[in-house]
């Protein structure tokens, strides 16, 4: 019998969200500083409450989620209702990137994760393109 090695175990939440913080830190200013505001939560899936409310049956057809006010909606009369925050959704994020196979796990996860911050900024589709060049 074999052990598995390191090389051959699933990327775990803990290098996701590593990944994530590095794809934060490469922004280009001035979404780097505003994005460290974000809260990143880092699940293998998305809970069934919020499948459920989106109409998702099938967990793996979520890789990420914005929750918040996106900051182009935000008022200084609203009265916060928690942390601005982006899930990200470790088991769909690999499906993904196996699937693709032209891509490194960083690429996707900063993919994802700028996906959820154009939520959050309101970017346009070509501000999008100009921070994560393979946009679909």
């Amino acid at each position: 019998m074999t052990h598995a090695s390191a090389t051959t175990l699933a990327p775990d939440l803990a290098l996701l969200e590593r990944l994530a913080h590095d794809a934060v830190v490469a922004l280009p200013e001035p979404w780097r500083a505003a994005a460290t505001h974000v809260q990143l939560r880092i699940e293998d899936f998305a809970p069934r409450d919020i499948l459920d409310a989106m109409g998702i049956a099938d967990p793996f057809e979520l890789t990420g989620l914005y929750e918040g006010i996106p900051l182009t909606e935000k008022s200084v009369m609203d009265q916060p209702l928690g942390p601005d925050m982006i899930w990200l959704f470790r088991r769909p994020i690999l499906d993904e990137w196996l699937d693709r196979g032209d891509v490194s796990l960083g690429e996707m996860v900063t993919h994802v994760l700028v996906h959820e911050l154009a939520h959050h900024f309101g970017w346009s589709d070509e501000q999008i393109a100009a921070i994560d060049p393979w946009w679909e």
